[in-house]
């Protein structure tokens, strides 16, 4: 976490120092010293740091700050101590963003007390998008994350349903008389009760085989197709899967790029040693040495094969989920 630690006076200036000098990637900006002020560059600070400390007064910091907040799943985490170094206060991104686990570091450095405002995390509750933050889950829609939040800190009942072995701490999960439910689940559309919150988890791997020269949306529109027809989310994506022969294959290395997945390869001997588990094609193995490409690269990348391998227009499709 890079962090931008801002001061406006003399007290301040020596407690950002004590700050930046305990921090790592922590950078010092003195009001005093910037020419034209700090406030001629916070706009570029706030979207360059994955924090800002403001040592002042909380008004100050929230006037600073207010014209370029936009996301709390983009904003950067807002921390205020004050000039005496008493508070650090969590003042934006407190969860997502980290503010409240920086509130709490900086108070360690500096002696002071951390202030942590978040309902969740007054009430000891593990809030639904920390839970995602904690397990590396997308979160469909922020709005429905709000909304079981707000069941949990006033202790409704809650119903989990879950593909992955990962668990909320919350005490009280029902699948009786609950108020909203939270589905981590890799499944395109379902009949979801609502209220609910639906979180997607990293856990499919995608095995591919083309013919060189395939684009990048060719191998999107093959990807989309199959996990529309086979009913599964884009969003659950954790890697693309292929022989080492594909390792610089440029329309595999930009759909990676498109998907913000990783790209993993397996050289042919890897692929040999289970290929006999998938249905063999001698073209395939005239061409690369060996048998099958899409089925064996997913489920050696770690998936057991949820769908089989499937050809659309010389891109050859197979998908793997991780237990």
């Amino acid at each position: 976490m890079n962090i931008a630690v801002i001061s406006f006076t003399d007290a301040a200036s020596t407690i950002a120092t004590r700050i930046c000098s305990k921090m790592k990637n922590a950078d010092m900006y003195d009001n005093r010293s910037c020419c034209r002020g700090v406030k001629s560059k916070i706009g570029s600070i706030f979207k360059t740091y994955d924090g800002i400390v403001f040592v002042c007064a909380a008004g100050i910091a929230v006037r600073m700050i207010a014209p370029y907040i936009s996301d709390k799943r983009k904003d950067p985490a807002v921390v205020v101590v004050d000039d005496m170094g008493r508070f650090a206060i969590s003042l934006l991104s407190g969860h997502i963003g980290g503010a409240n686990d920086l509130a709490r570091k900086i108070s360690a450095l500096i002696g002071a007390q951390a202030v942590i405002t978040t309902a969740s995390d007054s009430r000891g509750i593990e809030s639904v998008d920390m839970f995602a933050k904690r397990c590396d889950l997308y979160i469909e829609n922020m709005e429905d994350v709000k909304k079981i939040t707000s069941i949990m800190v006033n202790k409704g009942a809650i119903r989990f349903i879950t593909e992955t072995s990962d668990i909320i701490n919350y005490h009280n999960i029902s699948d009786a008389d609950f108020e909203g439910s939270i589905y981590v689940t890799s499944k395109g559309k379902e009949d979801f009760i609502r209220p609910c919150c639906i979180l997607r988890p990293k856990n499919l791997m995608v095995g591919i085989g083309c013919k060189r020269g395939k684009i990048r949306d060719d191998i999107l529109n093959a990807i989309y197709k199959v996990f529309k027809d086979n009913n599964l989310s884009i969003k659950s994506i954790n890697a693309i899967a292929s022989i080492d022969l594909k390792k610089d294959e440029k329309g595999i290395i930009e759909t990676c790029k498109y998907l913000n997945c990783s790209f993993i390869v397996f050289s042919a001997n890897d692929i040999k040693r289970v290929q006999d588990r998938f249905k063999k094609s001698a073209f395939v193995e005239s061409k690369v040495g060996v048998t099958s490409v899409c089925e064996p690269c997913a489920y050696l990348a770690g998936g057991d094969i949820i769908v089989g391998k499937t050809c659309i227009d010389g891109v050859t499709v197979a998908v793997g989920r991780m237990i």
